[in-house]
């Protein structure tokens, strides 16, 4: 019997946070969406203003008895620069930050605590710039932005963005991959 949960992670281009959690074992569903923000049912040309608050995440539900939100957490914190305040490569603005929206109390608990582990060990150069906060409404994002690396792999942002992260997690997370 599973124990379904979500998680809900902003880092960056959705497209590209989509495309790593959707290859692992025990996530069912991965949506592309928008949180964090002031405005109801953003569409992405509002998002791309930067103004209206909102993250580009990811919605996340995945079987607690097969992957854990602490092993979410860690392909989250390899797979992303979680020290550039609201930045990811090419991507510049407040849409594009790294953020954990926690359900509940237990995750913000693990949230807080891994960051404090990620920190005190010093994985990270430069200090992480991740906030832990509420969860939020969360508003799926367009069609066309769904599956997006999976339906346009050889697309140049792809190839040259999303391929390098899916490599780095084939090698890095082996078995945790379905």
């Amino acid at each position: 019997m599973s124990k379904e949960s979500i998680a809900v992670f902003a880092g960056g281009c959705f497209w590209c946070t989509e495309a790593v959690f959707q290859r692992l074992n025990g996530v069912f569903k991965v949506v592309s969406g928008y949180t964090g923000g002031a405005i109801k049912n953003p569409a992405y040309r509002e998002i791309c203003t930067g103004r209206t608050g909102h993250a580009e995440a990811i919605e996340i539900t995945f079987d607690e008895e097969i992957i854990s939100f602490e092993e979410l957490m860690e392909v989250f914190f390899a797979t992303h620069d979680p020290t550039t305040l609201n930045k990811q490569g090419g991507d510049v603005g407040t849409q594009y930050r790294s953020e954990i929206f926690y359900q509940n109390e237990n995750q913000k608990e693990l949230a807080i605590n891994f960051i404090k582990l990620l920190e005190n060990e010093k994985v990270f150069k430069d200090s992480i710039v991740t906030v832990v906060s509420a969860a939020m409404p969360f508003y799926f994002a367009e069609e066309e932005h769904q599956n997006y690396y999976n339906d346009h792999s050889s697309q140049s942002f792809c190839t040259l963005v999303i391929s390098p992260k899916i490599e780095k997690l084939e090698s890095y997370f082996k078995q945790k991959l379905k």
